[in-house]
C-alpha cells in the first residue's frame, strides 16, 4: 500500500532544502511512513536548518497530519450536515462496528482508524469518505460500507477497490458562460498580449469584474496594487482550497475546466509582471494532482507556459502546484500563503496586504479559482460583454454549488439578480425551510426571504447553497456548523479558539434538552464578543448560522428546552440588528463599508 521509500535526505534534495516546502515535505513522507514520529520530524528539522519545534508545530497544525500512528487504512468519513442528512452517521457507526474500532483510535493489530473529517466537497455525491487522504469513494450506502469492511479485513489496496467508489461527477446541472463552451487554449492570451498589460487591466476594470472567493473586491483594483507595487518579483496564486462545507463548484472547475483556470492565471501574470504562479490545491482533491500536473506539462509543450509564452521573448511564467494537508483556514488569503512558506496556516495581521507583501514577502494576488475563469472569458469576449452580464454591481455570472434537499444537486450557473426562488426551482426543491447560502460562514434564509437575489448588493455568495425541507431540524443545522467552526480555529486568537468551544458546549447542553433562555442569551452574547474580538474572519463568521437560525427558526431551538422564556425588555430581533451595527457586519460577516 505503501509507495516505494526513499531516504529523507533524498527527498529534502528533491525540494532544494527549501524551508518554505515544509508542508510538501511532510506530506510525502507521511505517504511512505504513515506517520511522522519524533525522530522523523528532528530529521526534517535538522535538514532544512529550522528549529525541531517549528516543525513540530506545522505538523501539529494540518488535521491530515498524524505525529501518532494511525492504522494501514485511515478512513475519515466526511461529516458535512448534507452526509447527515443522507445518513452518515449511522452508517459511520456500522463501520466501527464491523471493523470492531474505537473512534479516534487505531485499531490493536494497526490495519485501520475510523474518523471524521470535515466536508469533502462532494456534498452532490455524498456521503462520502476519504481513504488514506487521497483515495475517495462517494456515494456510500450501507452495503456498500460492509463491502469496504470486507476489503479492509482482506487487505485490498483502495487502489483496487471497484472503480465505481471513486467516480466523481461533474453534475452540470444548469451551464451559462463559465460552464459552457470554453476557449481554446492560448486564445485568451493572444488576446491579452494584443491588448497589452495596461489594456488588458483597463479591459478587466470595465468589467467590473469581483473576486468570486466571497469578498468580492475589484479584481482589476487587486491587480493594479500587485502591479504598482515595487519589487522586481510578482507571484500569481490560486485559491484551491474549497474548504466552504457545502461548496463544490472549483472541484468541477478543476476536473474539467483546468485550461481556462491556468489560461486567467497566466494572464494575470502578464498584467502584474510575475514569472511564478502556485495552485494551492485542497488536500480533499489531492486525486486530482496527477491530471493537474500533466495539463501543466501539456501547457508548456504547447508554449502556453514556460518560457517566452507565445513566442514573446521576456514573457516567462510557470506554474507550480502545492498540496494543503487540511485546514479550513488556510482558505483566507494570507492564511494560505503561511502555508504555502512551509507555515502553519495562521491568519497574518493586515495591512501589509498581500499585493504588497505575501509570497516570500513579495507582491502576491491570490484569487479564487471561479475569478482566473472569468478572466479567460473576459479576455477572448471583452469586458463590456461581460458588464452587460447580472446587475450594475455585480457584473457577471456566479456558479452555485447546490446540495441537500433537492431532486437535481449539482453546479447551476446563473447572472447575478437570480432570485433564490428560481435557484430551488431549477434544482426540484420542495417544501423548503431555509437554504443556507455562502456556507455555515454565509447566511440563513427562510421561506419569506426567496425572493431575495444573489448578488453583492443583496446575498452575496462563495457559492454554496445548502437547501432544507421542512422535516429537518434547523437547530441541528446550526449545531453541526458549530462543531465545524470549533474543529477549525487555528487557535490563534482567544476569542476564537475558546468562544467556538463555548459556543458548541451551549449547543450540547441544549441538544441533551437541558438548556434554558440564559443560554440562548449567552449565545447570543458569544456572537457579539466574538464579531468584534477576534483575529480574522472564521470567528467573526462562526456564529452567523447560529445568530440566524435563533432569529428565523426560534421554535427549534424552544423544542430542546423545557420552557424558554427571555429576560423582560429582551427583543432578539432588535439584539440581531443592533449587533449588525456595533460591529460593521452584515449577514454574511463581511465588512459593511466594503459593499458601499
Amino acid at each position: 500500500m505503501k509507495p516505494t521509500e526513499y531516504s529523507i535526505e533524498s527527498l529534502l534534495d528533491r525540494h532544494g532544502h527549501a524551508p518554505d516546502r515544509l508542508v510538501q515535505i511532510l506530506r510525502e513522507i507521511q505517504a511512505q511512513r504513515l506517520w511522522l514520529s519524533r525522530q522523523t520530524l528532528s530529521e526534517v528539522a535538522h535538514g532544512l536548518q529550522l528549529p525541531l519545534a517549528h516543525v513540530e508545530g506545522v505538523a501539529g497544525f494540518y488535521r491530515f497530519f498524524h505525529d501518532r500512528p494511525v492504522g494501514q487504512y485511515r478512513v475519515l468519513m466526511s461529516d458535512n450536515i448534507t452526509d447527515r442528512m443522507q445518513g452518515s452517521e449511522e452508517m459511520l457507526r456500522h463501520l466501527r462496528h464491523l471493523l470492531k474500532v474505537e473512534p479516534d483510535t487505531m485499531r490493536a493489530d494497526g490495519r485501520v482508524s475510523v474518523s471524521t473529517t470535515s466536508c469533502t466537497g462532494m456534498c452532490d455525491q455524498g456521503p462520502a469518505a476519504l481513504i488514506n487522504h487521497n483515495h475517495l469513494v462517494t456515494r456510500l450506502t450501507p452495503a456498500r460500507v460492509e463491502h469496504m469492511a470486507a476489503l479492509i479485513e482482506r487487505q485490498v489496496p483502495p487502489g483496487q477497490w471497484p472503480a465505481d467508489w471513486s467516480r466523481v461527477d461533474d453534475q452540470i446541472r444548469l451551464a451559462n458562460v463559465q460552464l459552457g463552451v470554453q476557449p481554446e487554449p492560448g486564445v485568451g492570451i493572444a488576446a491579452a498580449m494584443a491588448r497589452g498589460a495596461q489594456g488588458m487591466l483597463d479591459e478587466l476594470k470595465r468589467s467590473k469584474l469581483r473576486g468570486r472567493g466571497g469578498a468580492g473586491y475589484a479584481t482589476g483594483t487587486k491587480w493594479q496594487l500587485c502591479r504598482n507595487a515595487k519589487s522586481d518579483t510578482h507571484y500569481v496564486v490560486c485559491n484551491a482550497d474549497e474548504g466552504e462545507p457545502g461548496t463544490f463548484k472549483d472541484r468541477v472547475l478543476l476536473t474539467s475546466y483546468a485550461d481556462t483556470i491556468f489560461e486567467g492565471m497566466t494572464i494575470a501574470a502578464f498584467i502584474v509582471g510575475a514569472q511564478q504562479g502556485l495552485v494551492y490545491l485542497r488536500g480533499e482533491y489531492r486525486y486530482l494532482l496527477e491530471p493537474l500536473e500533466a495539463l501543466l506539462q501539456r501547457r508548456r509543450t504547447q508554449g502556453l507556459l514556460g518560457n517566452s509564452i507565445q513566442g514573446s521573448a521576456g514573457f516567462d511564467f510557470d506554474i507550480d502546484i502545492h498540496v494543503g494537508a487540511g485546514a479550513y483556514v488556510c482558505g483566507e488569503e494570507s492564511a494560505l500563503i503561511e502555508s504555502l512558506e512551509g507555515k502553519r496556516g495562521t491568519p497574518r495581521i493586515r495591512p501589509p496586504f498581500p499585493v504588497e507583501r505575501g509570497y516570500l514577502n513579495q507582491p502576491t494576488t491570490v484569487n479564487n479559482v471561479e475569478t482566473f475563469c472569468a478572466v479567460t472569458h473576459i479576455a477572448v469576449h471583452t469586458g463590456s460583454w461581460w458588464l452587460g452580464i447580472g446587475t450594475p454591481h455585480s457584473t457577471g455570472t456566479k456558479i452555485h454549488s447546490v446540495s441537500g434537499d433537492c431532486e437535481r444537486p449539482g453546479l447551476y450557473e446563473y447572472p447575478f439578480g437570480t432570485r433564490i426562488g428560481r435557484i430551488l426551482e431549477d434544482c426540484g426543491a420542495r417544501d423548503t425551510q431555509a437554504v443556507q447560502v455562502g456556507g455555515p460562514s454565509g447566511v440563513c434564509l427562510s421561506a419569506m426571504e426567496f425572493n431575495r437575489r444573489i448578488g453583492f448588493e443583496d446575498v452575496h455568495t462563495a457559492g454554496a447553497f445548502m437547501v432544507f425541507d421542512r422535516s429537518r431540524d434547523m437547530f441541528d443545522v446550526a449545531h453541526n456548523f458549530a462543531q465545524f467552526f470549533a474543529h477549525e480555529s487555528c487557535g490563534f486568537c482567544t476569542p476564537c479558539r475558546v468562544g467556538t468551544e463555548l459556543v458548541v458546549r451551549r449547543m450540547d447542553k441544549l441538544k441533551r434538552g437541558f438548556g434554558s433562555s440564559e443560554d440562548v442569551q449567552i449565545l447570543y452574547e458569544l456572537d457579539k464578543l466574538m464579531h468584534g474580538a477576534t483575529h480574522c474572519g472564521l470567528g467573526a463568521t462562526a456564529c452567523n448560522p447560529l445568530r440566524d437560525t435563533i432569529a428565523k427558526f426560534r421554535p427549534a431551538y424552544e423544542k430542546h428546552m423545557k420552557s424558554l422564556h427571555f429576560a423582560p425588555g429582551f427583543d432578539m430581533d432588535a439584539e440581531l440588528s443592533q449587533s449588525r451595527l456595533a460591529t460593521g457586519r452584515d449577514d454574511n460577516g463581511a465588512h459593511l463599508e466594503t459593499l458601499a
